[in-house]
């Protein structure tokens, strides 16, 4: 069992090796033992990922009127949301954390849900790395994902200002450690492997979303016309649920635009979006 990241590596050292290479720049890592489940644990963590949602609220839409629609995040877009965020938090949140957050936010709006229903974001997170410090090795080519959720109800992420948003991303993300990782195992041992939650489509990402076509959105290295290099998110949504979406992400760059140029003169933050991007 491997992920594409430690697949990569892997196929990397086997093309060295190949190449004739004496020394491997990363030696594969087996060490499975790391991730396993323990004897007679139990998961130290709620895991919602694996939850079974039902819609109790009747917000099933129909999928055969759907737009599809691509999004691009330059360096200036990136810069205006992030002018959304308090201050405080700049130095503690990535652009993934921004962009994810304004885009649950505008779907939100954009579906107009009951105040009280409750909202989901769920993504993917790589264990590797010195953000996580799970400890894993570098040369570790096993699975080390995980899909920690974000919870808000739908009144409370349309009500409050982005940084809410943007910090429920953040502390959703920040629960994945070597800890947590294990506690995954031992939950999927326990209830028999079950599988990471869907739920009744209700709005989607990218029309072809590998094994989820229709639920996933994914962000993606991309040079626009002019050169500039950002993100652009592939998106799929109801055709009204668009139109809406459309229009609060333009207003929360019109009514940012202002601030945008303050948060751009900060000193790093141009490079640090650049970078990011």
């Amino acid at each position: 069992m491997v992920d594409a990241h430690g697949l990569v590596k892997f196929l990397s050292t086997v093309a060295e090796l190949a190449r004739g290479t004496a020394a491997s720049t990363v030696w594969p890592v087996w060490e499975r033992e790391l991730l396993m489940a323990r004897d007679q644990s139990w998961p130290g963590f709620a895991h919602h990922e694996y939850d079974k949602v039902h819609d109790t609220k009747g917000t099933i839409v129909p999928l055969d009127d759907m737009a599809h629609r691509s999004f691009f995040f330059g360096v200036l877009e990136v810069a205006v949301l992030w002018s959304h965020v308090t201050p405080s938090l700049w130095k503690h949140i990535t652009m993934f954390k921004v962009l994810t957050g304004c885009l649950w936010k505008c779907h939100t709006v954009a579906l107009a849900p009951a105040i009280d229903e409750e909202m989901r974001m769920i993504f993917a997170v790589n264990a590797r790395g010195d953000e996580i410090r799970a400890g894993i090795p570098d040369g570790y080519y096993g699975n080390t994902f995980a899909s920690p959720v974000a919870i808000a109800t739908a009144g409370d992420l349309c009500a409050n200002p982005m940084s809410y948003v943007v910090e429920l991303v953040k502390k959703a993300k920040r629960v994945v450690s070597m800890e947590y990782m294990r506690s995954v195992a031992d939950f999927m041992v326990q209830r028999g492997r079950p599988p990471v939650m869907m739920g009744k489509p209700a709005y989607g990402g990218s029309a072809q979303g590998g094994d989820i076509p229709g639920l996933a959105s994914f962000f993606i290295p991309f040079k626009n016309a002019k050169g500039e290099d950002g993100i652009v998110v592939p998106m799929c949504l109801p055709s009204p649920a668009m139109d809406r979406f459309v229009e609060e992400l333009a207003k929360l760059m019109r009514t940012a635009a202002d601030a945008a140029t303050p948060t751009w003169q900060q000193p790093g933050m141009s490079k640090m979006i650049k970078s990011a991007l």
